[in-house]
């Protein structure tokens, strides 16, 4: 599991959600995370939540597709192998939540190779066309959860506003403490409501992970 995908299905604000969009899935990870916390808090029955992963990658949405049968939440799991363009133009659902570990390699770099090309370029997915989702597929009070590095965080965050969208909360991540923020955990609300920033250290000494990142994620690890 990648890191940034782990933060993101770790963080994720998943209170009082029954559907749950992740754009641009992969394997299935961020999915399978919420699938997973959504059965420890929610009220409803599984058969009463909605999880869709949008992968376009065909490769990676059949082991998507496998992942999700193979795992105990398999009811609430479904897979549209398909862009996300195609699937705004195509569905009726509306979300509670929406997630994303989109793309942030621009166009000047992509690779030669359509695989990495489809899942690393923004070609395929921009942070910014992240907003025009949560505004066609978002319920009244949803949310749109998403991790950026800091320069491309902190434009989403400047351009949300236009779209009536704000950031609600941030966290800042640095691999160690005396490293740069190299990620940010963004939470983006209709309403702009009391903001609340934090930060977290992925590595202490020895290359440890922290006590607040092992809060974080814990539940998603071999202990």
């Amino acid at each position: 599991m990648g890191t940034d995908s782990v933060l993101l299905g770790a963080w994720a604000d998943v209170s009082n959600c029954r559907s749950v969009l992740d754009i641009g899935t992969g394997t299935g990870v961020v999915a399978l995370m919420l699938a997973q916390r959504m059965s420890q808090t929610a009220t409803a029955s599984e058969a009463e939540t909605r999880i869709t992963g949008v992968e376009i990658h065909p490769a990676s949405a059949e082991c998507a597709r496998r992942n999700f049968e193979a795992s105990p939440w398999a009811a609430s799991l479904e897979i549209a192998g398909m862009s996300v363009q195609d699937f705004v133009r195509n569905s009726t659902l509306r979300f509670d939540l929406i997630v994303s570990n989109p793309p942030f390699f621009s166009e000047k770099i992509v690779s030669p190779d359509e695989s990495r090309r489809l899942g690393r370029s923004t070609v395929a997915l921009s942070p910014d066309y992240l907003l025009s989702v949560a505004k066609a597929l978002l319920e009244p009070g949803g949310r749109l959860c998403v991790i950026l590095p800091e320069r491309q965080g902190r434009r989403l965050c400047e351009r949300a506003v236009l779209d009536n969208m704000y950031c609600t909360e941030e966290m800042a991540v640095r691999s160690r403490s005396h490293k740069p923020v190299e990620r940010l955990l963004l939470r983006f609300e209709r309403n702009p409501y009391l903001f609340q920033k934090k930060e977290l250290v992925v590595f202490g000494e020895g290359n440890v992970y922290t006590s607040d990142y092992k809060e974080l994620t814990g539940a998603f690890y071999l202990q």
